[in-house]
């Protein structure tokens, strides 16, 4: 089946780029994105997913704001032209690939509208291959390639019969795009898996002449795996892509971090993280919760609106609740984007901490699936 992109010399496989190189029903490609408010008045998301082979694609916008968080959700048959990036009223646009995009959420059912023009202010930054065996198994539970954006936003946003305005001198935005093959859809048949155990730690964190991104995984004695950092200016005018060896980029070496959570949860409330500069210059990166963002509002781990689930040619829904009605204790409320206030010294700067915490974790004291930090565990 031949696309628009079949014109242009990308192949990768002598297959028309419609046909994946994988058969993997957990195939997918994403894109995801985030806005802060300079002042922390609110927090926004995004994101746009196509799952090839469970013919699905998915859309979602949520906003945090006033202590209530607005959700959209929408899901289609999945178009057989790729370069196709709309569900329902919800629209992305490549404007300008790794420089501009646009985001349009036109009136709908939901109540909830965007119009939204993102602009880079650093280049593309092409993050450490993740890979993850489902269990005991030798099936890739995740196999994926992703890249970190910084920029900015500016447009407005409609949600609870209020209007935000988003202007791009105070609305930082970070973006990524993965593709590759992660959990998607309804779970395949055979033996129950086992509980999940994850432990991801990621911030993205925007300063006022550079920007600052560390993450990895952990596992359950705490040792760290898929461990990446990068540190780079920002400019009016970036490259697209990051060169690592071009000045102004800094590979970092995430040398371990001090959670401090809120008693009895897993919800982080401060952290520090240490990271190391190939020149031996060491940092540490300062964070404190401002709002807690729960990422079911773009279909992360949701019970209904997980990513990849049919939901018939075209369905639109819309949902709210209060950021305080969220459960500590709940496996559904353990992934989330905590907007963070940040500091390396005397430098300040905001963004997000994302945190999955599922599981045992001998550092912290979990023994459980969503159990929070015991007495005595370490901070």
């Amino acid at each position: 089946m031949l696309s628009r992109f079949d014109d242009y010399p990308i192949h990768q496989t002598p297959e028309p780029l419609a046909h994946r190189a994988t058969s993997d029903p957990n195939a997918y490609d994403r894109y995801w994105f985030n806005g802060v408010d300079r002042d922390a008045r609110f927090y926004f998301g995004a994101a746009l997913g196509l799952y090839p082979h469970q013919q699905v694609m998915d859309a979602h916008f949520s906003i945090l704001t006033d202590g209530e968080q607005h959700a959209f959700h929408a899901s289609r048959l999945a178009p057989r032209e790729p370069s196709e990036t709309r569900v329902g009223p919800f629209r992305l646009e490549v404007v300008e690939p790794l420089r501009r995009l646009r985001l349009v959420l036109a009136p709908n059912e939901t109540g909830i509208e965007a119009e939204l023009l993102f602009v880079s202010r650093t280049p593309a930054l092409e993050e450490a291959r993740a890979r993850m065996k489902a269990g005991p198994t030798t099936r890739n539970l995740i196999d994926m390639t992703r890249f970190t954006q910084f920029g900015t936003w500016s447009g407005s946003i409609r949600a609870g019969g209020r209007e935000h305005r988003v202007a791009a001198e105070r609305t930082y935005a970070t973006r990524d795009r993965s593709w590759g093959v992660r959990p998607v859809g309804t779970a395949a048949p055979g033996r129950p898996g086992e509980p999940p155990q994850v432990a991801w730690l990621w911030t993205p964190i925007h300063f006022e002449d550079e920007a600052v991104l560390l993450g990895y995984f952990q596992r359950p004695d705490g040792t760290r795996w898929n461990a990446d950092g990068m540190r780079v200016a920002v400019a009016a005018e970036p490259a697209p892509a990051a060169d690592p060896g071009a000045p102004g980029f800094v590979h970092l070496e995430p040398l371990g971090e001090r959670l401090a959570f809120r008693p009895g949860t897993r919800w982080i409330e401060r952290a520090e993280f240490d990271a190391r500069a190939r020149d031996g210059e060491r940092l540490t990166l300062a964070l404190e919760t401002a709002l807690r963002f729960n990422m079911n509002g773009l279909g992360y781990a949701h019970p209904r609106w997980g990513h990849g689930l049919w939901h018939g040619e075209l369905q639109v829904e819309g949902e709210h609740w209060k950021e305080d009605e969220l459960q500590p204790g709940n496996p559904f409320h353990q992934h989330l984007h905590n907007l963070v206030h940040a500091r390396i010294g005397a430098k300040r700067g905001i963004g997000l901490l994302e945190q999955i915490l599922l599981g045992p974790h001998a550092g912290y004291g979990f023994t459980g699936l969503a159990d929070g930090a015991h007495p005595g565990a370490p901070a």
